[in-house]
């Protein structure tokens, strides 16, 4: 799920963004100085989060805690040591402090003062921010899967309907075009009368709707009861396909073969809809 956290103190501010991602992928960018954080902080995504891509920002407040520190030793080390070349080579010339300024090393970086505690504190709050935005978007995503399933259940109560009068209506062609293909002499009733039983039962879809209300009970039950919904979805849409491509498979009737086509449709779109949940 899409989504995005921050929060700021004294001495951090923190940046979260997630995008949708079927596993969990973390990227942090933080001062090199401060590395020694960033599994802690990975860590810290991983045990609220399961799914998704962040890309997490650690900047330090500049005007809080960098500054630069003059080497005032060093700069008249130096400057000392070019009057000293001066005058030895009598050389022309103002040795000025803009003649110092560009010898970088007498400028040093004050290292940050900041502790564990304050990095972890405004970083748990960005996550905080940032989960209560994807829980947000989350809900909007389990209403639509939900109707769509809705959609599903009732989309197989009709073909529950059709069923029975398609297997039958078959049955009485094939045993019309075996009457019209075979002399009247040469018929078996009885043969006639089992090979369109054999061929009913192996055309028989009653199982495999059964086993779709079934999965669909259990989605809802996975939105209603679960925290972590994705995976166990993913894996009920798996098996729905399976049944209801065997549906469209058997069933050798124009009206129960678009309906099937109609539910892998949806079930595709809960696909991608259950990809973004957590």
């Amino acid at each position: 799920m899409t989504g995005f956290g921050s929060a700021t103190n004294d001495h951090f501010m923190v940046e979260i963004r997630s995008v949708n991602h079927r596993f969990i992928d973390i990227v942090i960018k933080i001062p090199p100085h401060m590395s020694q954080y960033e599994m802690p902080l990975k860590k810290i995504i991983r045990e609220k989060f399961q799914r998704g891509r962040f890309e997490v920002s650690v900047l330090p407040q500049n005007d809080k805690t960098e500054r630069f520190v003059l080497n005032k030793p060093l700069a008249k080390n130096i400057y000392t040591s070019l009057l000293e070349l001066q005058k030895e080579l009598s050389l022309p010339g103002e040795i000025s402090l803009a003649t110092l300024a560009g010898y970088r090393e007498i400028f040093t970086e004050e290292e940050c003062q900041y502790t564990a505690e304050s990095l972890l504190n405004v970083f748990q709050e960005a996550v905080m921010h940032l989960e209560a935005m994807r829980i947000q978007e989350g809900e909007i995503l389990i209403r639509d899967i939900r109707n769509r399933m809705e959609r599903l259940a009732e989309t197989n109560k009709t073909i529950q309907a059709l069923a029975p009068d398609a297997t039958e209506r078959w049955r009485t062609k094939l045993e019309e075009r075996l009457r019209s293909l075979l002399d009247a002499s040469a018929i078996d009733e009885n043969r006639i009368i089992q090979e369109a039983a054999a061929m009913s039962e192996k055309m028989d879809i009653s199982e495999e709707l059964s086993r779709i209300d079934s999965h669909l009970e259990q989605g809802m039950a996975v939105l209603d009861n679960e925290t972590i919904i994705g995976k166990k979805l993913d894996f009920l849409l798996q098996e729905l396909m399976r049944e209801i491509n065997t549906v469209s498979y058997k069933a050798n009737n124009y009206q129960i073969s678009h309906l099937a086509v109609d539910m892998k449709t949806e079930i595709e779109k809960v696909r991608e809809q259950a990809q973004n949940i957590q």
